[in-house]
């Protein structure tokens, strides 16, 4: 990467683990790793998707970024070009005020807008909360946004069952864009929409991304979208990034026998790009008694006794002139195969 590029969000270390408590008395006897020792680097301006298996990790990683969920150690550094801030460190004031910054857009439209009020009803809260008292100032932002995601100004009266999956999905990333935010969590933002309603929204945020100069965090599970919308992909397992690196250069030059998996299963048309398809044998372990070692080893069909016992570490490597991260032992071996 270049040494201009400026870095928005640094994650040290984070965790976020969920006690399991059992008992009359209610006594904590294990935790779920949901997240578990990730450090990561998000780029002003850029897509960064987050992919894996369900279970991964990858939403509960989102959330915690914005602490909807909270954090259970690690920092989370946010740089809004003025200062930097450990959001885990904020006050309830003090996060409401970042928050106008940093944003989400949920997997599920429907469930995501209060059934009860409008369109205009659901979004203008958000801009009551910033400072905006005037009610027609209120009605000309949301009338403004409702267009900018290709939806009429008139719709704002309309309830959320008035609408469409892609329409709702369209408002969500309206009230995302509602007080001008740098930084976007799409969380399976496309994953409920039929196949060619993705298409029309996945080209909306990259349009919207390009206009307003946004960065994104897009969360999935489907590689194929990735490949479209993304500049740089973490591939997370078991709660923590074994790979990282440039859409092209993960594509090009996989370095973990994991990602080589999820990318065996794209369904692709063209003869000379398919590759043979990698079968992983059995479940995600549970993240609440991961194995000792490389945590992908018990279904890794390249497993040595090294993988067993050791932890790999995300080690820096080189593709294509490009940095990339892998954390397996025998990564460099894996770009020959």
């Amino acid at each position: 990467m270049s040494e201009s590029i400026e870095t928005i969000l640094t994650l040290k270390d984070m965790e976020t683990h969920f006690p399991i408590k059992k008992g009359v008395f209610k006594r904590t006897t294990g935790y779920v790793k949901a997240v578990d020792g990730v450090s990561l680097e998000v780029y002003r301006g850029e897509t960064l998707a987050l992919v894996g298996e369900s279970g991964c990790g990858k939403t509960t990683l989102g959330k915690s970024i914005l602490q909807l969920v909270k954090p259970t150690s690690g920092k989370i550094i946010y740089n809004d070009k003025t200062t930097e801030r450990d959001l885990c460190r904020l006050s309830q004031k003090e996060m409401m005020e970042v928050n106008q910054k940093l944003q989400i857009v949920f997997q599920d439209p429907q469930s995501s807008l209060n059934p009860a009020f409008t369109i205009f009803g659901s979004l203008q809260d958000s801009l009551k909360a910033h400072g905006i008292k005037s009610k027609s100032e209120r009605r000309k932002i949301i009338g403004d946004l409702l267009e900018a995601v290709n939806m009429r100004r008139e719709q704002m009266d309309l309830y959320p069952h008035e609408f469409s999956g892609g329409q709702r999905q369209r408002i969500g990333i309206a009230r995302a864009l509602s007080i001008e935010p740098d930084l976007i969590v799409c969380d399976e933002a496309v994953s409920a929409l039929d196949v060619s309603i993705q298409a029309q929204v996945l080209k909306l945020l990259k349009d919207i991304k390009e206009e307003r100069n946004l960065t994104y965090i897009f969360i999935t599970h489907d590689l194929s979208v990735v490949e479209y919308i993304s500049d740089r992909v973490a591939v997370m397992y078991l709660g923590k990034i074994v790979e990282l690196a440039e859409v092209e250069d993960l594509y090009a030059s996989t370095m973990h026998p994991y990602t080589k998996a999820l990318l065996s299963a794209i369904p692709v048309a063209d003869l000379d790009r398919r590759k043979k398809r990698i079968l992983l044998e059995g479940d995600v372990p549970s993240p609440v008694n991961p194995p000792s070692g490389c945590p992908f080893h018990p279904r890794c069909s390249q497993c040595q006794d090294i993988c067993k016992t050791v932890v790999p570490e995300l080690k820096r490597f080189e593709t294509n002139g490009n940095e990339h991260y892998s954390a397996c032992h025998f990564a460099e071996e894996q770009l020959s195969q």
